[in-house]
């Protein structure tokens, strides 16, 4: 799967990268259903031992520009998981309550546990992107959060946290044509956003703020991959791909074996048809 892992300290330019790529499966359509549905139910199997083992924690943040996919990268990648050991947290505009506290009071709060998977839809990443092409905050308030952005995943790192993080990467064009598909179908009309119009004339803006993003807090223990998401089914996969080989790479242990299992048995077989 074509997926592109940031180097730490590389500046990268995402004109670079082909948002409409695929070329990391080249088989049928088909072919890429049954592999995603391989890929759900191994995570699902791993997610349930992550969960009885009760020692990992992975948590999954999803960034990108409006109608990129993290909704549905959320709904497909994890049909089928347990509830029970997956979470989503979306991040809106912050309550006054939060902005009565620094910045990643909410988002720490939030972090996995340990045998759950944790997924942020947004993050502590809008603090150094809408506020950066807002001007919410000035230029040497939103400069510095990257050094401490980089420490605060280093904390959960070090305290066993695996991190992966993932930029949804569409272009302006793309973008278009999912906002034109949301106008179209009225039972979509939910999602449109009036904003949404007025956030593409700071596309450039908001690429630039995104560029710096991936450049400076791309690190060993929380990197970023840009993953091509104009083709949603590829995106799913690519993701998908990522998150199985992450999950594997913990050597999560099998539950302990029940020694008195045998015994349990027998005493439940012995009772009486009805009491």
């Amino acid at each position: 799967m074509h997926t592109h892992k940031v180097e730490p300290g590389k500046h990268i330019h995402l004109k670079e990268f082909d948002a409409n790529d695929s070329s990391g499966f080249t088989e049928s359509k088909e072919a890429a259903r049954q592999k995603m549905l391989e890929l759900t139910a191994r995570i699902d199997a791993l997610q349930e031992r992550m969960y009885a083992e009760g020692k990992h924690r992975l948590l999954v943040i999803l960034q990108g520009m409006d109608t990129s996919g993290k909704d549905g990268t959320v709904r497909s990648v994890f049909d089928g998981t347990n509830p029970q050991g997956v979470s989503v947290v979306s991040f809106k505009a912050p309550s006054a309550d939060e902005l009565d506290h620094d910045y990643l009071w909410r988002i720490h709060k939030e972090t996995a546990p340990k045998g759950k998977i944790v997924v942020f839809n947004r993050s502590q990443y809008e603090d150094v992107l809408v506020v950066r092409v807002h001007k919410i905050v000035p230029e040497e308030v939103w400069k510095r959060r990257y050094d401490q952005i980089n420490a605060f995943e280093r904390l959960l790192a070090e305290e066993g946290t695996t991190i992966l993080k993932f930029y949804l990467h569409i272009d302006l064009e793309e973008q278009r044509q999912r906002l034109l598909e949301r106008l179209d179908d009225p039972a979509k009309h939910w999602k449109f956003n009036p904003g949404d119009l007025k956030e593409r004339l700071l596309w450039n803006q908001y690429m630039e703020a995104y560029e710096d993003v991936l450049s400076k807090t791309s690190t060993d223990w929380a990197p970023w991959y840009i993953v091509p998401a104009n083709k949603k089914w590829y995106r799913n996969l690519v993701i998908a791909s990522a998150l199985v080989e992450a999950l594997e790479a913990m050597k999560i242990q099998d539950p302990p074996i029940l020694a008195e299992a045998a015994t349990y048995k027998a005493q439940l077989l012995a009772e009486p048809a009805s009491h």
